[in-house]
C-alpha cells in the first residue's frame, strides 16, 4: 500500500510538472495575429461602398505588400471578397506605399508596411436589401531576424442595400479572435512548439508549394498512365480490333472525310467511357480517400493481393472477363449505327479487351492511391488517350495499317513481361504494408530476393527457356526478346551484391530501407545502436547513422553536445524518402556531416504507434481545419503544417539548440533531390548555426 500510495505522490508531481510546462511554453508562443491585429469597416454612400482593412503591426513587426516585386520569394499580403450577386468590385485592393528595401541575406528586394496601414477595396452595391459581406486575408509576419508561418482568416461586414440610408456611416466589426483549440496542453507541448521563422538564403532558392508538388504528381501519373495504354495496345485483345475496326470505318462510310469523323467520334468515345470509370471511382471514394488509403497497411495488403490476381491472369492461368450478358447487349446497341452506335461499339471494344486491359486499369487505380486527389481521372485520361490514338491515326492514314506487324505469339509475350512487372511491383505493396506493422516479415534481403528470383524467371522466359501456357513454340529468338532479355539478366546480376548491404541505388524507391534488414550494417554486421556508440533514444537509420523519433530528445540532446538539430519530416513508405536516404545522404561531402555534425531526428508523419493519451486530442490547423491527433504519426503532421503550412515529405529544416529554424530556410525533394545542392543546402545551415554561436 505504501509503494502504491508513493507512486500516486510521484504521478501527481509529473502531471503538475507537465501542465506547468506547457503553459511556459504555449505562453512563449508567437501567434501571426498577435503581430498584426487586423479590423475592418465599411464606408458608404448611395451604391458606392469602401471597404476597409486597418492593420495594426507591433514594433519591429511588419507585413509583406499585397503587390511585390518580380522573383521575390515572400508571401504576398491578400484581401479578398467573397463574389456574390448583391454587388461589383470598382478596380482592385489599394494599398499605401510600401518601404522598399534590399535585403543581403536573400539577396533581394523587400517589400512591406509597418506600423498602421489601411487596404481599401471599392465596390458597387446592386442588391436592394441590406447584406452581409464576406471575405478572406492572409498575410506573413516578419521582423528583422525571422518570419512565422502564413496565417489565413475571414471577416465579415454589414453593408446597407440601396432601399437604405444612402448617408456616409462607417460599420465596424470586432478584432478576429485567433481560434485554437485548446484540449491537452501536454499535447500542445510537444506538437506546437511554436510557429517560428522560415527564411531563405540566397545560396538556396526554395519554393515549397504544395499546388506545384500536386501539378508534378499529376503529371507524372497522366505520363505513366499513357504509357501503360500504349502497353495496352500490344496485347492479344487490343491490337487485333486496330485493323479490324479501322477497316469497319473505312468501308461502312461513304466517303474518307466521313470514314476519319467515324473513327474519331470512336476515339473519343473510348476516352469517354474510361474517364467516367476514374470519376466514378472519385465520387465513390472521394477526392482524399485513395491518398489517405495509401499508407494504411490493411489496404496496402489488399492492394498487394489484387495485383498477384493480376499477374496470374496475365502469366495465363485464367482471364479476368467481363459479364457475357454485358458484352452482348453493347454489341446488339452497336449494331443500330449513328453517333450512338458508334459509342456502344467503343465499348463493347472496351468489356471485351477487358481480361488484357482490366490488370493495367486496376494498377493504375492502386498507383493513383498513392497521389489522391482527381489521378483517378487523370490517369484514365492518359490511359485511354494511348489506346484511342492509333484508331484515329490509322483511320485518316489508312495505308499505314500495311506497316504494322502482323498478329502472333507475340502479343501474348507481352501480356506475359507485363504479368511478371506487375507481380514485382506487387511486392511493393506487401512491404508497404509490414514495414508499417513493422512485423519484419519482409526484410530488405527477402524483398530483394523476391525480385530477383521474378526478374531471373522472366529472364529464362525471354530467352525461350520456359514457356506459358498460351505461348506458341518459339523457333527462333527475335532481336527484340534477346535486348530484353539480356536487358533482365543484367538487372538481376546488380540486384544480387544488395543481399549483402549494397545500396542498389537504381531501385532505391522500391525495397525497403537499409535499417530495415537482418543486417542493417551490412553482411556480417548485426550490431546494434548501443554497440555503435549512439546516445539513448536513438535509432539506427540511413547510412547507418544513428537518428531520434522523438522531436523534444533529440533537440534536447542538440542542445547538450551543441549542435544544430536537422529535421527530418519523412514517411515509412515514402519513396521519394528512401531515394534521398539512399541517392544523397550516402555521398561523400555529404555523410560525413550528417553522422558528425549535425543531430537527426526522422519524424514519420504516418507513423501509426498510439500516443499516451494525455497527448491525443483533437487541435486546430494553420488554415482553421479541427485535426484529431491519436498517433505519433499525427503529431508531426500537425506539427509540419502548423510551422511549415505544408505536408511533403521528404521535408527537412535546421534549427539551432533553441528550436529556432536557422536561416538557410528548409529544404524539399524537388529543390535537393541533386547531391550538390542538398549539399550546399546543409553547408548554409552549419555555416549559420556556427555565426550564432
Amino acid at each position: 500500500m505504501k509503494n502504491k500510495n508513493t507512486f500516486n505522490v510521484m504521478k501527481m508531481i509529473m502531471l503538475f510538472f507537465v501542465l506547468f510546462s506547457s503553459k511556459a511554453i504555449l505562453a512563449q508562443i508567437e501567434y501571426p495575429e498577435d503581430k498584426a491585429k487586423w479590423k475592418f469597416s465599411v464606408e458608404q454612400k448611395g451604391d458606392e461602398a469602401t471597404i476597409i482593412a486597418e492593420v495594426k503591426m507591433e514594433t519591429h513587426w511588419h507585413i509583406n505588400s499585397i503587390v511585390l516585386p518580380k522573383g521575390v520569394f515572400g508571401l504576398p499580403t491578400t484581401f479578398k471578397l467573397t463574389k456574390t450577386s448583391t454587388f461589383k468590385t470598382v478596380g482592385s485592393v489599394v494599398e499605401p506605399k510600401p518601404i522598399v528595401k534590399h535585403d543581403d541575406a536573400s539577396d533581394e528586394d523587400l517589400s512591406y508596411h509597418e506600423g498602421k496601414i489601411f487596404l481599401k477595396q471599392k465596390i458597387k452595391v446592386t442588391s436592394e436589401k441590406d447584406f452581409v459581406l464576406n471575405g478572406t486575408f492572409s498575410f506573413q509576419t516578419c521582423d528583422a531576424t525571422h518570419c512565422l508561418a502564413p496565417y489565413d482568416g475571414t471577416f465579415k461586414v454589414n453593408v446597407k442595400g440601396l432601399k437604405s440610408s444612402a448617408n456616409s456611416e462607417i460599420t465596424p466589426i470586432d478584432d478576429q479572435v485567433k481560434s485554437v483549440d485548446s484540449v491537452s496542453e501536454a499535447a500542445m507541448t510537444n506538437v506546437e512548439n511554436v510557429v517560428k521563422e522560415e527564411k531563405v538564403s540566397n545560396d538556396v532558392k526554395l519554393n515549397n508549394s504544395p499546388q506545384k508538388e500536386e501539378k508534378k504528381s499529376l503529371l507524372a501519373i497522366f505520363i505513366i498512365s499513357f504509357i501503360s495504354g500504349l502497353a495496352a495496345l500490344f496485347t492479344p485483345c487490343v491490337f487485333p480490333m486496330i485493323p479490324m475496326t479501322v477497316s469497319f470505318f473505312t468501308k461502312q462510310s461513304k466517303s474518307k472525310a466521313q470514314g476519319i469523323k467515324n473513327a474519331s467520334i470512336f476515339g473519343i468515345s473510348i476516352i469517354l467511357i474510361y474517364i467516367t470509370l476514374g470519376t466514378a471511382v472519385t465520387a465513390i471514394f472521394g477526392a482524399d480517400a485513395l491518398n489517405k488509403m495509401s499508407t494504411d497497411p490493411w489496404f496496402n495488403f489488399v492492394f498487394f493481393v489484387l495485383l498477384v490476381v493480376f499477374a496470374i491472369s496475365f502469366l495465363g492461368a485464367f482471364e479476368i472477363r467481363m459479364p457475357n450478358s454485358w458484352v452482348n447487349k453493347a454489341d446488339a446497341k452497336a449494331d443500330k449505327g449513328g453517333l450512338l452506335g458508334i459509342f456502344f461499339m467503343a465499348l463493347a471494344l472496351a468489356l471485351v479487351s477487358f481480361s488484357c486491359t482490366g490488370p493495367i486499369v486496376g494498377s493504375l487505380i492502386v498507383e493513383a492511391a498513392s497521389v489522391g486527389g482527381i489521378t483517378p481521372i487523370i490517369g484514365m485520361f492518359g490511359f485511354s488517350l494511348a489506346l484511342a490514338l492509333p484508331f484515329a491515326i490509322f483511320a485518316m492514314f489508312p495505308g499505314w495499317l500495311n506497316s504494322m506487324p502482323k498478329s502472333g505469339g507475340w502479343l501474348n509475350s507481352v501480356k506475359v513481361v507485363l504479368g511478371f512487372l506487375e507481380l514485382a511491383l506487387a511486392f511493393k505493396f506487401l512491404s508497404n504494408a509490414d514495414m508499417t506493422w513493422n512485423l519484419h516479415l519482409l526484410e530488405r534481403e527477402i524483398f530483394i530476393g523476391v525480385w530477383i528470383a521474378v526478374f531471373t524467371v522472366l529472364t529464362l522466359y525471354l530467352f525461350g527457356k520456359i514457356r506459358m501456357p498460351h505461348d506458341s513454340p518459339i523457333e527462333k529468338l527475335s532481336v527484340g526478346r534477346v535486348l530484353l532479355g539480356t536487358t533482365t539478366l543484367l538487372f538481376v546480376i546488380y540486384m544480387i551484391p544488395g543481399m549483402w548491404g549494397a545500396p542498389l541505388k537504381i531501385m532505391s524507391a522500391f525495397p525497403p530501407p537499409l535499417q530495415y534488414s537482418e543486417s542493417p550494417t551490412g553482411f556480417g554486421g548485426g550490431i546494434t545502436v548501443a554497440q555503435k556508440g549512439g546516445p539513448e533514444g536513438t535509432h539506427l537509420g540511413p547510412q547507418n547513422i544513428n537518428v531520434f523519433h522523438d522531436y523534444d530528445k533529440a533537440l534536447a540532446y542538440a542542445k547538450e553536445v551543441n549542435k544544430p538539430l536537422f529535421v527530418d519530416f519523412t514517411g515509412i513508405n515514402c519513396v521519394n524518402c528512401r531515394k534521398m536516404e539512399q541517392q544523397v545522404w550516402g555521398e561523400e561531402g555529404v555523410l560525413n556531416k550528417l553522422t558528425n555534425d549535425v543531430v537527426i531526428v526522422s519524424l514519420h508523419v504516418d507513423d501509426r504507434e498510439e500516443l499516451p493519451k494525455s497527448e491525443q486530442g483533437v487541435f486546430k490547423t494553420i488554415d482553421g481545419r479541427n485535426m484529431t491527433v491519436k498517433t505519433a504519426g499525427d503529431k508531426w503532421k500537425l506539427m509540419q503544417i502548423n510551422r511549415y503550412n505544408i505536408l511533403a515529405q521528404p521535408y527537412y529544416v535546421m534549427q539551432d539548440v533553441n528550436g529556432k529554424d536557422l536561416t538557410n530556410g528548409s529544404a524539399d525533394y524537388e529543390h535537393t533531390s541533386k547531391t550538390s545542392d542538398f549539399q550546399k543546402w546543409l553547408d548554409a545551415g552549419l555555416k549559420s548555426f556556427n555565426e550564432a554561436k
